[in-house]
């Protein structure tokens, strides 16, 4: 049997950069890394039915899109290796409805939203009434990512009836408008990674989709030490080991969670694209994962040998 200490599934193409910079992380702390993709997929569920590969730590990148990869997730589970964002705390998080329940629920701090049923449920909703909401507002699908299928600055009950049936098996959240502060040059928005006990506070544009970190000098004078407590919070309640999350800064001085919990999370290198994560960031990403498989396994032992990183 070929024993490995960490198994990547993944399946996009722009993952690359992230791999190759997790494979040389695996590399000097001497984690042996097995690359599961669509290209070898077959031949190691084969191997893993026939009991001819193994490993003690799962990173799921591909489940999001690719269920041909659920019996890897059920073998890990099942023999209880360490998982990276377990595959059952990580599809609660894809439903931006149950997320908003469970940070409410434990009073961390949210826009007022409501919450719609979906259209195959319920055609024809009841008396809706939009006030509370302000003069605009965000609608969104529950599930989706990169903003797909989200109308900004909507302002009417024709805009929320069109966009149900866009996707009309999903529930739908209406987000009040949150107002954010301008410190400096900033807008008040942030997007903040949190990985392995770590958080990387970001200043987030939105329209542009650019990260910007936030320095330890911008932290002190901002005071904004509360975007790390808000995110260490959210990691307790997910139950997640990588994930971002966006938070403003309203005016009146109050952290609000915006957009809750982001898996799986983007992590092409700013230096390749304007909207991809800083490279020093994905470069200690790939550390703390590293960290988080030799810190949660047993070193390998002589039966299991030291194959090669693939």
């Amino acid at each position: 049997m070929s024993g490995y200490d960490l198994c990547l599934l993944w399946n996009w193409e722009y993952d690359a950069d992230f791999v190759s910079l997790l494979n040389s992380a695996c590399r000097s702390h001497g984690i042996s890394l097995m690359q599961i993709t669509p290209q070898n997929l077959m031949q190691h569920l084969r191997a893993l039915a026939d009991n001819q590969i193994s490993f003690r730590a799962l990173f799921d990148r591909a489940s999001d899109t690719d269920p041909r990869v659920m019996p890897i997730i059920q073998w890990a589970r099942n023999n209880a290796a360490y998982r990276i964002n377990p595959y059952e705390h990580a599809t609660r998080t894809w439903d931006k409805a149950t997320m908003h329940q469970v940070l409410t629920s434990f009073c961390l701090p949210t826009p007022y939203t409501m919450i719609l049923p979906s259209y195959e449920q319920e055609p024809v909703l009841g008396p809706l009434d939009l006030s509370p909401l302000g003069d605009r507002f965000t609608i969104k699908p529950a599930h989706g990512s990169g903003g797909e299928g989200v109308v900004n600055n909507a302002n009417s009950l024709s805009q929320v009836l069109s966009a149900r049936r866009d996707h009309p098996s999903d529930r739908y959240l209406l987000q009040a408008h949150v107002v954010s502060a301008q410190l400096d040059f900033h807008k008040a928005w942030f997007r903040v990674i949190y990985c392995g006990g770590k958080v990387y506070p970001c200043w987030w544009d939105s329209s542009k989709r650019f990260y910007t970190p936030v320095t330890l000098v911008e932290e002190s004078r901002h005071s904004l030490g509360r975007l790390r407590e808000t995110v260490v919070s959210i990691a307790r309640l997910c139950k997640l080991d990588l994930f971002s999350t966006e938070i403003s800064l309203t005016p009146d001085g109050f952290f609000v969670v915006v957009d809750y919990v982001n898996d799986v999370l983007d992590l092409r290198l700013q230096s390749k694209t304007p909207d991809g994560v800083p490279d020093d960031i994905v470069h200690d990403i790939a550390e703390q994962l590293t960290l988080l498989v030799k810190n949660h396994t047993p070193l390998q032992d002589e039966y299991w040998g030291s194959p090669t990183n693939s």
